[in-house]
């Protein structure tokens, strides 16, 4: 199975995928929930924007992106307005870039949502008496902010690890893989190989090396921030 092309083109596009959309998804959630627990004007429409997509079965929202990004879609169209050529967005090896920002825009809202809890849990008086004693805002946010939510953001990154891990129905409904396999996915190939190409006992043998991966991936996660956890007490 090593010397198969296409399973070779779906572990690297999953790897790709994983390493673009799970940083991105937890650093820029989080950024959206600090902003969020400001004063900020209309807050509540922008969290309801964010949380939109939670509400929202999958295919309804990949129709929806399937019209924007399509070759006479409203994305090419804008940027058609600052001199840039059509792109085939859904047909070439651009559609990995149309995944992964679908991928981050239905995610963002829960991860927002769980580190938005994590910082309200923290005592008011002690954020009060870091600036009483003069902490900027960076400094709150890097000596007491972040070390208060490190756990909450090793779940986070695990559950959006494991997503990235395992997705299969953005890459399936948006672009089945393709063109080719230019968009698929390890997920996506191991279920073709089952039901696609009838060749169960290799999409079961993929099934549990995907799974052994993630339980070795949350292994050493969990011990490198519970090792954090302990240093900052």
């Amino acid at each position: 199975v090593v010397q198969n092309a296409a399973f070779r083109t779906a572990v690297h596009n999953t790897a790709v995928f994983s390493a673009i959309a799970v940083p991105l998804a937890v650093v820029l959630s989080l950024l959206l929930a600090i902003v969020l627990e400001s004063k900020l004007p209309f807050r509540s429409q922008f969290r309801t924007f964010f949380l939109s997509p939670m509400m929202v079965p999958v295919a309804s929202i990949v129709l929806i992106w399937q019209v924007l990004f399509h070759y006479n879609g409203a994305v090419n169209d804008l940027l058609g307005v600052f001199g840039v050529e059509k792109i085939d967005w859904l047909k070439s090896s651009y559609s990995i870039i149309v995944i992964v920002i679908l991928f981050l825009w239905k995610n963002l809202g829960y991860n927002m949502i769980l580190f938005m809890a994590a910082l309200q849990s923290i005592p008011t008086d002690i954020l009060e008496a870091a600036r009483i004693d003069g902490a900027s805002t960076g400094q709150i946010f890097k000596y007491i902010q972040i070390p208060a939510i490190m756990l909450m953001v090793d779940f986070v990154l695990f559950d959006n690890i494991r997503g990235a891990l395992q997705v299969f129905d953005i890459p399936f409904v948006m672009t089945a893989g393709g063109p080719g396999y230019a968009s698929s996915t390890f997920t996506l190939y191991t279920i073709k190989t089952a039901f696609t190409f009838s060749n169960f006992g290799l999409a079961a043998t993929m099934a549990v090396a995907i799974m052994l991966m993630i339980v070795i991936i949350y292994v050493i996660q969990n011990k490198i921030i519970h090792g954090l956890v302990l240093r900052d007490k």
